[in-house]
């Protein structure tokens, strides 16, 4: 980004304890440049969360009504952008490998020049069985990556 400036502020959010302190953050963010920010939550068919639930093996209507609650949850993580003085807020709701649509996909289709990540939303176990989202999104993704760090 030629003027220093972000534009378009991707926060990918999970439902797990970090979601507050990644959102605070890439909210400040947008503050800060004027930026538009989009909320984004990726509901992966075989994760293991403790926020969100998984997807898998779920029939129609429990697929609907899962991509309802998301949808509501994320309205209420809207708002609160919102009320913090961010004019620019856009929620989106996908399915897929959220490594895949946080690291490359989703960056692309919107124009991210920054993302503001969590350090992590999985346990350790869930770490070693599926990779840290994180670490491949820093890798991988061509806008620029803050990781938000856990308050202790």
């Amino acid at each position: 980004m030629a003027d220093g400036q972000y534009h378009n502020i991707l926060v990918p959010v999970d439902g797990s304890k970090v979601t507050a302190q990644v959102l605070e953050k890439g909210i400040a963010m947008a503050k800060a440049c004027d930026a538009h920010l989009d909320i984004l939550n990726v509901v992966q068919v075989t994760q293991l969360s403790d926020g969100y639930a998984p997807a898998s093996s779920l029939s129609p209507d429990q697929t609907y009504d899962l991509v309802k609650t998301t949808q509501e949850r994320l309205e209420d993580l809207k708002q609160r952008a919102i009320d913090a003085g961010v004019a620019k807020v856009d929620i989106h709701v996908r399915f897929g490998n959220p490594k895949q649509v946080i690291g490359r996909d989703f960056p692309k289709d919107h124009n991210n020049d920054l993302i503001v990540i969590g350090s992590t939303g999985l346990s350790a176990f869930e770490r070693i069985v599926l990779g840290s989202v994180t670490g491949y999104v820093i890798r991988v993704a061509k806008p620029d990556v803050m990781v938000a760090r856990t308050q202790k």
